[in-house]
């Protein structure tokens, strides 16, 4: 079974941080850059540990080049 969630991105933030503004909708700080899917990995990684799965369940569906993404979980 597949969540899909909304996600903006910050890239280049001084802290990893997520604030959840709804149940389907995520505002992500990384401290990577928006340069060479940097912070698309470093985006994964943050949810990873936030909804404790592997990173290898957690895909980015739409937005690879923008800060707003659609975000698949397969829980």
């Amino acid at each position: 079974m597949a969540r899909r969630i909304s996600v903006r991105v910050v890239p280049g933030a001084k802290v990893e941080k997520i604030e959840e503004i709804t149940t389907n909708e995520l505002k992500v700080w990384v401290r990577a850059k928006a340069t060479d899917g940097e912070a698309n990995k470093a985006l994964i990684a943050v949810l990873s540990d936030y909804y404790n799965m592997p990173k290898s369940s957690i895909s980015i569906v739409l937005g690879q080049t923008s800060k707003s993404k659609v975000v698949e979980l397969d829980i």
